[in-house]
């Protein structure tokens, strides 16, 4: 599970759910007893309000659990009854904000005073009946809630992805096969640096790795959210899917989308490179 496909939307809709989890355990009436006066309170896990209960409190905890499995879970893609579980999401926390607004605004017996709790199921339950539906729509909720991580610390010379000689191949250099540098000589003269004995060239890179052209600066960047990447010859063919939290190089640009390469050397079209992160 990778958190990191989570949008701020996403964190507000679960935070919303959270708190209402919370505040179902504050007082949401409290009244005085018709016995001896004195001052008492119930919260919604009592009996009397349980109705409000499953209908707030335990549907806004599905809504999040919804949302979390529509961006990190095994269910990413899927339809439940001929919907998408944000789709879910969103209807769930819409029948949530609702049923918060009738039970605290229009719910009103006699003798009871509203408590906290009842104060406070209205408020996040209107929250997350407003961020639910905008979360892909506001690009403030869009954005992703903890961003693409920062690439490590690499040795001079390598980027994001590449490998050291101690986990990998070594980079063409002196004294490395297919790594002839001209060397100066005492007088001046450059001549090419001998190979090991037994060693043969190294084959040449592939077209797809080497640079782009000169008016396109090749960079490292990461999507915010799983996204699909087509063909270059075919832009309806999905090739491979770009996760968050994964470093790829955009080698070219057509328009608004980029050529990106993945780390098995792949490569094919970014149509929405929208909110990445350059590395």
């Amino acid at each position: 599970m990778n958190i990191r496909s989570l949008t701020r939307g996403d964190g507000a809709v679960i935070g919303a759910a959270v708190l209402l989890l919370i505040a179902s355990f504050l007082p949401f009436f409290s009244f005085k007893s018709p016995f001896n006066g004195a001052e008492s309170s119930r919260n919604l896990w009592h009996s009397d309000y349980f109705p409000i209960l499953p209908s707030v409190t335990l549907a806004a905890l599905i809504a999040a659990a919804a949302v979390v499995l529509a961006r990190t879970g095994p269910l990413v893609g899927r339809q439940i009854l001929g919907l998408s579980l944000e789709q879910w999401a969103v209807a769930i926390s819409l029948f949530v904000g609702w049923t918060a607004l009738w039970a605290t605004l229009f719910d009103n017996p006699d003798g009871v005073d509203k408590g906290a709790g009842n104060w406070l199921t209205l408020l996040f339950g209107v929250v997350i009946a407003v961020a639910a539906p905008l979360s892909n729509r506001l690009p403030a909720l869009k954005a992703p809630l903890l961003g693409a991580p920062r690439p490590a610390a690499q040795p001079y010379g390598l980027g994001p992805g590449q490998q050291p000689y101690a986990a990998g191949p070594p980079q063409a250099g002196y004294g490395y096969p297919g790594g002839a540098q001209s060397v100066e000589t005492p007088y001046g003269q450059p001549q090419q640096a001998q190979q090991p004995y037994g060693a043969q060239q190294s084959a040449p890179q592939p077209a797809a790795a080497q640079g782009p052209s000169s008016d396109f600066t090749a960079f490292w960047f990461a999507v915010p959210v799983p996204r699909p990447l087509f063909a270059e010859d075919n832009p309806g063919a999905q090739i491979a899917e770009l996760t968050p939290g994964t470093w790829y190089l955009a080698v070219d640009q057509r328009g608004s989308a980029l050529i990106a390469q993945t780390q098995d050397g792949r490569r094919g079209v970014l149509q929405d490179s929208s909110g990445i992160q350059r590395g």
